[in-house]
């Protein structure tokens, strides 16, 4: 196992930086250095605010430090396939927070440009690294529920600014890539396939965007999945996984605890099954650094990540055309 030292920028001053900050200082192979915005006055408060030792004005002058070897991209959706393409033609490494991308095009073109300057890319859904996540993957497959039948996912909350940008259409918001895509991301998953045919409805507003979601997917072998997601709604998230002879349910599926909680229910006897105890964000913030330093496969490769862009993209042409639709991977 290498003994080097990791050095990451922030690529943007985002709100979901402070979920990544703590476990990159918890981490000893990896270590915060940078932090970009598109004002220069604005980083240095910033990375003042966060005890960040450099500030650069602009995002080409983090991708332009030799010094940096990972960019966490943390901006807007409709920004994150570009930027991680800048950044890889860099050769800097990226952790890039979801959706990748919003078209299986800009995956494609993500996959070329990481392949062509040797650099890692991989999607930031922290959810999948925890010990709850893999372990209700392990008791579905072991056959601790039966024949995998069904699963259910939410994930939905209220938007208190009609200015917020997940209603903004030019910057690629809607419910569905906010949080749909967590619910979509677990049930292909735990199937352990993609989706033959899709059917979404969507409610929209008036920016144009979905933020009310429905969506349904039938996978092979005669599996399906439901999920919601929505603005519009109370807080809500959970997963349930229904088999032909028990049921898991997930409380906390897309944020655990640091100690994860599943019921195993089985007629009136429901077990409560704890998972490992692991920080939620360090997990994907590990991942990356075991496959610069020791050649590791990361847990969420680029085909993974380009069929849940592909699910999403069928989903919502779906709920445009009101008629099903097929995914294509």
């Amino acid at each position: 196992m290498s003994t080097r030292v990791l050095r990451w920028g922030l690529l943007s001053t985002a709100h979901i930086n402070r979920s990544v900050i703590p476990p990159l200082r918890m981490s000893p192979r990896n270590r915060l250095v940078a932090v970009a915005s598109r004002d220069q006055a604005r980083a240095e408060a910033y990375a003042q605010k966060w005890e960040i030792p450099c500030a650069y004005g602009s995002y080409e002058a983090l991708l332009a430090d030799p010094e940096i070897d990972v960019i966490y991209n943390s901006l807007p959706n409709s920004m994150h396939a570009e930027w991680t393409i800048k950044a890889a033609q860099a050769g800097k490494h990226v952790l890039c927070e979801k959706p990748l991308a919003v078209t299986v095009d800009e995956v494609d073109a993500i996959a070329a440009a990481a392949k062509r300057h040797g650099v890692f890319v991989t999607e930031a859904f922290m959810y999948r690294h925890h010990p709850q996540t893999l372990q209700a993957k392990e008791l579905v497959d072991s056959g601790a529920i039966g024949k995998l039948r069904l699963v259910r996912g939410a994930f939905t909350f209220n938007i208190a600014r009609e200015d917020d940008i997940r209603l903004n259409k030019e910057l690629a918001g809607g419910s569905i890539w906010d949080v749909g895509c967590y619910p979509i991301s677990y049930a292909r998953f735990i199937a352990g396939a993609e989706p033959t045919e899709v059917f979404g409805w969507q409610v929209t507003s008036r920016s144009g965007v979905d933020e009310t979601f429905n969506g349904q997917m039938r996978f092979p072998g005669d599996v399906y999945a439901q999920i919601d997601s929505g603005f519009r709604a109370p807080f809500r998230t959970h997963i349930e996984i229904v088999g032909s002879e028990a049921t898991l349910s997930v409380p906390r599926p897309f944020k655990p605890n640091p100690v994860g909680q599943i019921l195993l229910t089985r007629g009136d006897d429901v077990q409560t099954i704890a998972s490992d105890k692991e920080e939620l964000y360090l997990g994907e913030v590990e991942d990356i650094a075991s496959a610069i330093l020791d050649g590791k496969s990361p847990r969420i490769s680029l085909a993974d990540s380009r069929a849940n862009v592909a699910t999403i993209v069928a989903l919502l042409k779906s709920a445009r055309e009101d008629k099903p639709g097929t995914v294509n991977v």
